[in-house]
C-alpha cells in the first residue's frame, strides 16, 4: 500500500479555508453565546474620502457586520447616545460643544469609552481616532464587552518599518514573494495591496514606512518616481500612515550630473533642496528620509572626509522646513576588520564612529541602532551606542524579516528576543537606563525617538509567507506604542483575532511561540557565540566556517582547544569598555558574564566551566538537541489542532513545521559535528556521531549513483552525499533492512537546489510506499534564500509516517535528476514510535 508523505498529508477541517491575507482584522463571526450591546449608528466627524476619522467609521461599520452581522449606518453627524462616535477631540468639541477630554492626549494618542451601548472614540489628532477604532474592534472579536474608560498615549513619536524592497520589483531578504510597490524600475500601477498592507500598519499603531530598501537606487526619486511614489502616499493617507523614502547618497552624481557629492558642496546642497521640494509638492505629509552611509560599499560623507554628521544633517537641513526628520543608520563599517588583529572588532565600529559627534546632529536627526552590535543575531548584548548619545535622538533598528532567525520557515517569536535589549539597563550616569527609556526621549530628554523594524511583507497571500511570522508584525506595533506591554499576552491577542477564540488553539500556540525563540537558539548558536549559520550568501543554513577566515568580523575565533572573541578591555577588543561602567565591569569579568553571552566576551577552553555546572562543549551537545526536541514537538502540537483551524492554513502550516523538524535536526548535527570534529571531546551522552536509525546514503548499494563529498563536511551525515552520475539520469540505492520488525517514521535527508526539481520514489520489497519532487525552492512553497548547493541551506527532510518494516526487507530509493539538481542523498533513517534522530 502507498502511504501518504507526511509533507502533503491532506486534513479535512471543520472551518471555511481561509488564505490569512486578512491576518488579524478578519472579523470573523464570534461563536454562539457571545452577545454585546451595540451602537445603534456610527457618527464619524469627518466624511472626506482621505480622512482616517471617515476610515474609522467604515472599518467601524465593516467590522460590526463582520462579526455580529449588524449594518450599522454611517453619518458625519448625529446624537451621541446610543451611536458610536468618532473623531478628533476638537471635532467632537465642535460638533457636541464640549469634550470628556482635556489634557490626557498627546500626538497619535486616542480615549475609548465604552458603556455599553454609547461609545466614544477621541483622538488627539485623526490618526488617534483611528486607532482607536481598531482598538474598540480588537476588543469585539475577541469576545471581550466590557465597559471601559480610558486613555492611552504612544511610547514614541516615530514608529516606523523599514521595507528593504527593490525598484526591480525583488526584495532584499524578502521570503514572502515580490514587492507590493515596485515592479520594472517603476511604481506598480494596482496598490490595492499597498492599501491593505495600510490598514494592517494602522491597526496595529504604525505611522509610517520607507518603501524601498536602504541600499537605495537613485531611479526612485527621478520626476517619474516621485509621482508614483506619490500614489503610494495616497493610499496610505486614509490610513493615518505617512510614507518615507531611503536614499542613495550618491544620487548627486548619478541624477544630478554633479562631479561629487560631498555633502558640503553648494551645488549637492542645492540638489537635496530640490528634490525635497519636489517629493513635498507631491506628498504634503511625507515623512523623511531614511539614510544608509558609508557601510557595506555604500556611498557616504566618509568618503571626502566629512562626518556623519555632515551628512545627516544635510539632509535635516533641508526637509527641516517641511517638518520632516532622517532617520541615519548607524550601521557603518565599509572598513573591514583584520582578523589578525585581536584587538580588532566590528562590534566596536558604531560607538568608534558615532560617540565623538554626540551632539553635532540636528534635532530632526534620529540614529538609528541595531539592537545588537552585529546583525540581528539570535542573541547579542544591547548596542552600547544606546548608552553613548545623551544629545542625540534614537532609535532602535529591529527585525521583523528572520534574516538570520529561520526566514520564516523556522518558528521563531521574536518580542521575547527583543524585550532582552529593551529591558537592559545600561545604568548611564550609576542611572536607571533602560534601552525603552533611551530610546523613546525620555531618558535624556530628547524631542525625537522610537523605533524602525524591518519587515519583508511580499505579494504572497500570507504577506511574510508564513502564517505564524505574521504575529512577530503584530507585535512590532503592539510593543512600539508601549515597549512594557507582555510579549505572551501580545501573542495571544493575536492569536484570538487571528485563529479565534478556542481556548486548545490559543493554548496551543502559545506554547508553541514562547518556546520557539529559546528553541532556536539552542540548535543553532548559544552562548552569545551568534547564529552560525553562512553569513557569506544565504543567512539561512548552518555554515559555522564562515564566520571565521572571512572579512565581515563576526568571528568566532574557534580552534582546536578554544573558542570566543576576548571583548574585554584588560585583554581584548576593549568593546565591554564602551558601556557605563557598572556594565562594563559585569561584562569584563568573566564570573559576572552571563552564561548566555560567554562567547561574546570572552575566550575560553572549550572544557571551560559554566555557572550550570557544564563545560562549553557540553552545553552546545545538550543544547542543540533539547532544541531539535522542541522543533521536533511542535509537529505534534500542531497536527492537534487538526479540525480547529480551517485546512488552507493548518496545511500550510503544517509544511513548515515539519520542514523546521527536520531542519532542526540538519542544524543540531552541522553544528555539533563541526565542533566535535574540531574539538575532538566526545558529547558526555554519546549522541554526536552515533545514530544508531540511520543508513547513510553512500553505504548502500547504487547504481547511476556516486558518492559526492559534500562542502562544508558538516552539512552531511558522514561528510559524504551520493548524487546521481549526470544530470538527466535515473539513479538507485539499495538496501536489505537490518532492523528489528516493527513500525517505524521512514525519514529520508536530501538535498532540494535552485534550479532542479528531482523526483523520488521510495520502495519496500519493490512496492512504492511513498514519492515526492524536491522543489519546495523552486515552487515557492518555502520562500528561503535558496542555494544551488549540496550545503546546509538545502539539506531537508521529507517523512513517511507509520511504514511497516520486516527484518530483511529491502529498501530502495529511485531518484531521477533535474536541471542542475542530481537527486541528491544523505541518509535515510528509520525511526521507532517516539524517538527522534
Amino acid at each position: 500500500m502507498m502511504l501518504k508523505l507526511l509533507h502533503y498529508f491532506p486534513f479535512i477541517g471543520l472551518v471555511v479555508a481561509e488564505n490569512g491575507l486578512q491576518a488579524w482584522l478578519r472579523y470573523a463571526p464570534l461563536p454562539q453565546g457571545h452577545n454585546a450591546r451595540l451602537p445603534s449608528s456610527i457618527i464619524a466627524l469627518n466624511s472626506s474620502t482621505n480622512s482616517p476619522v471617515n476610515t474609522a467609521g467604515q472599518e467601524l461599520q465593516k467590522g460590526i457586520q463582520g462579526i455580529f452581522g449588524n449594518r450599522l449606518s454611517i453619518s458625519s453627524i448625529g446624537k451621541a447616545p446610543s451611536s458610536a462616535v468618532i473623531g478628533t477631540v476638537a471635532q467632537f468639541q465642535e460638533a457636541f460643544g464640549s469634550s470628556p477630554v482635556h489634557n490626557q492626549l498627546e500626538e497619535d494618542g486616542f480615549w475609548l469609552s465604552v458603556n455599553g451601548s454609547t461609545v466614544q472614540i477621541l483622538g488627539q489628532n485623526e490618526r488617534g481616532a483611528l486607532y482607536g477604532a481598531f482598538e474598540y474592534l480588537s476588543m469585539l472579536a475577541q469576545g471581550n464587552f466590557s465597559n471601559v474608560e480610558y486613555a492611552t498615549n504612544p511610547a514614541a513619536p516615530v514608529r516606523w518599518i523599514n521595507s528593504w524592497d527593490n525598484m526591480d520589483g525583488s526584495i532584499t531578504r524578502g521570503f514572502g514573494g515580490n514587492s507590493i510597490f515596485f515592479a520594472d524600475g517603476h511604481v506598480v500601477s494596482n496598490l490595492t495591496r499597498a492599501a491593505e498592507y495600510a490598514r494592517l500598519l494602522s491597526s496595529i499603531r504604525v505611522n509610517a514606512v520607507v518603501v524601498n530598501d536602504v541600499n537605495a537606487n537613485f531611479t526612485t526619486i527621478n520626476p517619474e518616481n516621485i509621482q508614483g511614489v506619490g500614489r503610494i502616499a495616497d493610499v496610505f493617507r486614509p490610513y493615518g500612515v505617512q510614507l518615507g523614502l531611503s536614499l542613495d547618497f550618491a544620487s548627486p552624481m548619478e541624477l544630478g550630473n554633479l562631479s561629487t557629492y560631498d555633502p558640503l558642496d553648494p551645488g549637492v546642497i542645492a540638489f537635496w533642496g530640490d528634490i525635497t521640494q519636489q517629493i513635498y509638492a507631491r506628498i504634503p505629509d511625507f515623512a523623511g528620509y531614511l539614510v544608509k552611509a558609508d557601510s557595506e560599499g555604500t556611498p557616504g560623507p566618509l568618503v571626502y572626509n566629512r562626518t556623519l554628521a555632515d551628512g545627516a544633517n544635510l539632509f535635516a537641513n533641508v526637509i527641516k522646513p517641511f517638518g520632516g526628520i532622517v532617520m541615519y543608520r548607524a550601521f557603518v563599517y565599509n572598513q573591514l576588520p583584520d582578523e589578525g588583529d585581536w584587538k580588532a572588532d566590528r562590534a566596536n565600529a558604531a560607538v568608534d564612529f558615532f560617540h565623538p559627534l554626540d551632539g553635532q546632529f540636528d534635532d530632526n536627526v534620529i540614529i538609528q541602532i541595531k539592537y545588537g552590535p552585529i546583525d540581528f543575531q539570535v542573541r547579542e548584548p544591547a548596542s552600547p551606542l544606546f548608552a553613548n548619545l545623551l544629545e542625540t535622538n534614537t532609535a532602535i533598528e529591529l527585525q521583523v524579516a528572520q534574516e538570520y532567525l529561520g526566514q520564516q520557515c523556522h518558528l521563531v517569536y521574536l518580542p521575547p528576543l527583543w524585550r532582552t535589549i529593551l529591558d537592559f539597563d545600561l545604568r548611564v550616569q550609576n542611572q536607571s537606563s533602560f534601552v525603552r527609556d533611551v530610546i523613546t526621549g525620555e531618558r535624556f530628554k530628547r524631542p525625537l525617538g522610537g523605533s524602525a523594524a524591518v519587515v519583508n511583507v511580499g505579494l504572497n497571500d500570507t504577506w511574510l509567507g508564513s502564517h505564524l511570522a505574521m504575529s512577530n508584525l503584530y507585535a512590532y506595533g503592539r510593543l512600539a506604542w508601549d515597549w512594557t506591554s507582555d510579549s505572551e499576552m501580545i501573542l495571544q491577542d493575536w492569536t484570538r483575532l487571528t485563529f479565534g477564540l478556542d481556548k486548545t488553539v490559543i493554548d496551543t500556540i502559545t506554547q508553541m511561540s514562547m518556546a520557539s525563540w529559546p528553541a532556536y537558539e539552542n540548535y543553532s548558536g548559544n552562548l552569545g557565540e551568534q547564529t552560525l549559520n553562512d553569513i557569506l550568501y544565504t543567512h539561512f543554513g548552518p555554515n559555522p566556517q564562515t564566520l571565521d577566515n572571512t572579512v565581515w568580523g563576526q568571528w568566532t575565533r574557534a580552534d582546536h582547544a578554544s573558542i570566543g572573541m576576548d571583548r574585554t578591555v584588560s585583554n581584548g577588543t576593549g568593546f565591554s569598555g564602551q558601556y557605563p561602567p557598572e556594565v562594563a565591569e559585569m561584562f569584563e569579568d568573566i564570573e559576572t558574564t552571563p552564561d548566555n553571552l560567554l562567547l561574546w566576551f570572552h575566550h575560553v577552553n572549550y572544557t571551560q566551566m559554566l555557572k550550570s555546572g557544564k563545560t562549553v562543549i557540553q552545553h552546545f551537545y545538550d543544547a542543540h538537541y533539547e532544541g531539535a526536541e522542541t522543533a521536533n514537538n511542535f509537529v505534534a502540537m500542531w497536527q492537534s489542532l487538526k479540525g480547529k483551524i480551517d485546512d488552507e492554513r493548518f496545511e500550510d502550516v503544517l509544511f513548515r513545521q515539519v520542514f523546521q523538524a527536520g531542519h532542526a535536526i540538519v542544524w543540531r548535527d552541522s553544528i555539533l559535528n563541526f565542533y566535535h570534529n574540531i574539538s575532538g571531546i566526545p558529547d558526555g551522552a554519546g549522541r554526536v556521531g552515533h545514530h544508531p536509525f540511520r543508513i547513510e546514503a553512500e553505504s548502500m548499494e547504487l547504481s547511476g549513483y556516486q558518492r559526492y563529498v559534500v562542502s562544508p563536511f558538516e552539512a552531511a551525515s558522514n561528510a559524504i552525499a551520493i548524487v546521481t552520475l549526470t544530470n538527466s539520469t535515473t539513479g538507485t540505492a539499495t538496501t536489505v533492512l537490518n532492523f528489528t520488525s516493527g513500525v517505524y517514521d521512514l525519514a529520508v535527508n536530501y538535498f532540494d537546489l535552485y534550479g532542479g526539481n528531482s523526483s523520488y520514489q521510495v520502495l519496500l520489497n519493490q512496492k512504492m510506499i511513498g514519492q515526492w519532487v524536491g522543489n519546495i525552492v523552486d515552487i515557492g512553497k518555502l520562500g528561503h534564500t535558496p542555494s544551488i548547493y549540496l550545503d546546509g541551506h538545502s539539506a531537508t527532510r521529507i517523512t513517511f509516517p507509520q511504514v511497516p518494516i520486516k527484518k530483511g526487507d529491502t529498501l530502495k530509493i529511485v531518484g531521477q535528476a533535474n536541471g542542475v539538481e542530481p537527486a541528491p542523498l544523505d541518509y535515510v533513517v528509520l525511526l521507532p514510535a517516539g524517538v527522534i534522530d
